[in-house]
């Protein structure tokens, strides 16, 4: 198993906008196969909360991964958020106990 971080700076004003992406495509992401868990998060500060959306993934494994970043309902995503964040940093880290 393998867990993702993706970690998302929002443009500002741009909360509301990304949730109701993210509401389109979590459904089509828990439905692929090898998806353990796909959830969006919002800082729990409150002085970053509006600024900041963390998507916490685990997946069966690397190979599952990669054919959920070739979706075409991901493709669909990044071009629907590209306006919407600055950047994007992602972790990729596996259990060791």
């Amino acid at each position: 198993m393998i867990y993702v971080i993706a970690r998302m700076e929002l443009n500002e004003n741009c909360k509301d906008a990304m949730l109701a992406v993210l509401e389109k495509t979590v459904p089509k992401v828990l439905s692929e196969e090898g998806c353990i868990m796909y959830t969006p998060c919002l800082d729990y500060d409150e002085e970053t909360k509006d600024r900041f959306l963390t998507i916490v993934e685990a997946w069966k494994d690397r190979d599952v991964h990669r054919a959920h970043l070739a979706a075409p309902h991901m493709a669909e995503f990044r071009e629907a958020v590209k306006d919407l964040r600055k950047g994007c940093t992602v972790d990729i880290v596996t259990p060791v106990m």
